[in-house]
């Protein structure tokens, strides 16, 4: 098993927030892996603009940080701002491969994306993204490229979390979120391989889970299959989680909902008695390959800042949201929602059953708990 912490606020916070309240889970993962994805980015020194990206990642040699900041100017992006974090010494060690840096930086995307759509600079993001990627593969691992987006950072490392956040600096407030997620890895049937540390990110969409897919091999192949630029890598067999809710939202067009019912579809009998369920049966036909097989619990986020969770049909997997106006968390522990929004009613807190999707909308004035038996509205999709 892993541990999972997600907290989304109206005020930006600092990531060793959550780095910390991991520290209360610590027992559910073992050091070989902790991912951050930061989103609503505040920076200390610089102020972000509409028509500006981050791009983030670990070049592992001079030549590859050379190799990215040439891609990048030769692709026409203006370089803006770099954000170096203080590195402690002797908290992360200097690995075999060499020395390395983290590659926090903004650029200004270019000119000529002024008469692209949203859609075409979307895609533009992400094939300079894949490009960058294969880059770094093509020279033996030398540059490893996690996102590119307008207000996102993602870290990955080797690491306890707060080992890894002390090392970083990440408690000195340079860099503030609304948005923040963090997985503590447990290595169980993959190599260590950054790539494979969770969250996983395309266009915007991202997905963390706690557990085992054990249909991702079908999972896969019918996702390769869609030539859908990104749905590609899978280190991990929880990848497919993020690059299905791509396909349901962003290839599929279909509201947010539909992903629960592509995943874990109900049964015909039930079915039967849903007001959309001829519209859902050929979903579930269309889709028969995208069904998981857990036990897994399924934390993610959207461009807008919405957040989700989601359980399979096992629910084997814990996990607790909670909070108040204008904070919220979710955690696979009760104690993990605890050290994140401590001045809420825990009461209130809500544990998902097999049918729910648990939404924090951008607003977080209050939960949204949608079940699969409710109707939704085609005319939601984007």
């Amino acid at each position: 098993m892993c541990r999972l912490a997600l907290k989304s606020a109206d005020e930006p916070f600092s990531p060793y927030e959550v780095l910390t309240a991991m520290e209360a889970m610590q027992e559910g993962y073992d050091g070989s892996g902790l991912g951050l994805l930061l989103r609503g980015i505040e920076f200390e020194d610089f102020k972000l603009h509409p028509r500006h990206v981050i791009l983030s990642g670990i070049a592992h040699t001079e030549r590859a940080l050379n190799r990215m900041a040439d891609y990048m100017t030769d692709s026409g992006y203006d370089f803006r701002y770099q954000h170096d974090f203080e590195r402690r010494k002797g908290i992360i060690d200097e690995r075999s491969r060499g020395r390395f840096k983290y590659v926090v930086r903004v650029y200004r995307v270019p000119e000529r994306w002024k008469s692209l759509t949203k859609k075409e600079q979307e895609a533009e993001l992400l094939a300079t993204r894949l490009a960058l990627r294969k880059d770094g593969e093509d020279h033996g691992g030398d540059l490893t490229v996690f996102s590119l987006w307008n207000d996102v950072i993602t870290i990955k490392e080797v690491g306890w979390p707060l080992q890894v956040g002390n090392g970083l600096s990440l408690d000195d407030n340079r860099i503030r979120a609304r948005v923040v997620m963090a997985q503590g890895r447990q290595n169980t049937n993959y190599g260590i391989n950054l790539y494979a540390c969770h969250p996983f990110f395309i266009q915007g969409i991202s997905t963390m889970t706690n557990g085992e897919n054990t249909a991702f091999i079908p999972v896969k192949e019918y996702l390769e299959g869609r030539e859908v630029p990104g749905y590609l890598g899978y280190h991990s067999d929880s990848e497919v989680f993020a690059h299905i809710l791509h396909y349901v939202t962003k290839v599929l067009g279909l509201p947010l909902e539909v992903y629960k019912h592509v995943i874990t579809p109900l049964k015909t009998e039930e079915l039967d008695r849903h007001p959309q369920g001829e519209f859902l049966k050929g979903l579930r036909t269309a889709c028969r390959r995208l069904i998981i097989d857990g036990p897994n619990a399924v934390i993610g986020t959207l461009p807008d800042e919405t957040c989700l969770l989601v359980m399979d049909q096992k629910k084997l997997r814990p996990a607790t949201v909670g909070g108040r106006p204008g904070a919220w968390a979710i955690a696979s522990e009760m104690c993990g929602v605890d050290a994140l929004v401590p001045d809420r009613d825990p009461s209130l807190d809500f544990q998902p059953m097999r049918e729910h999707t648990v939404i924090i909308p951008p607003e977080r004035k209050e939960l949204t708990i949608w079940s699969q038996f409710d109707p939704f509205s085609l005319a939601q999709a984007a």
